[in-house]
């Protein structure tokens, strides 16, 4: 049985940035020699999530509009009041949309859909370099 626990590390500009992190999680994967198991991509912070979805421009729009509708950045939060980093959207959002994905391996491959691919979202309110834990369970 292996067991593997690595990470991937990158900058992004908050406001619901997506990074695609497909190819970064497979070369893990591959790294490990791993045949035959599950992915697991966890994002430690709570303002960051990881998911699944096409990483096409007009979806990515969707996402982020949708993401503005559900928790909006110009209300008043909470968390606002009392830390005054205006990021209190960011957490909502965080936690909608979970802070890890599960993907299986097959072959070698993450098995994933022709059109699905692995993302992080920064949903925080500024800049920010972010880490992904990827843990590989299998054989």
């Amino acid at each position: 049985m292996l067991v593997s626990t690595e990470t991937i590390s990158f900058g992004t500009e908050g406001f619901c940035h997506l990074v695609d992190i497909t190819a970064m999680t497979q070369e893990k994967v591959r790294q490990s020699g791993m045949t035959q198991g599950i992915a697991v991509a966890f994002v430690p912070g709570s303002t960051g999530a990881v998911l699944t979805i096409e990483f096409e421009d007009g979806l990515v729009h969707d996402f982020q509009r949708l993401m503005e509708q559900l928790a909006p950045q110009n209300i008043p939060y909470e968390h606002d009041r009392r830390w005054g980093d205006g990021n209190g959207f960011s957490h909502i959002r965080a936690a909608l949309m979970g802070a890890s994905a599960v993907v299986p391996v097959v072959g070698g491959r993450l098995a994933l859909g022709t059109w699905q691919q692995l993302l992080f979202v920064d949903f925080d309110n500024r800049k920010r370099q972010r880490t992904v834990i990827v843990q590989l369970l299998g054989e």
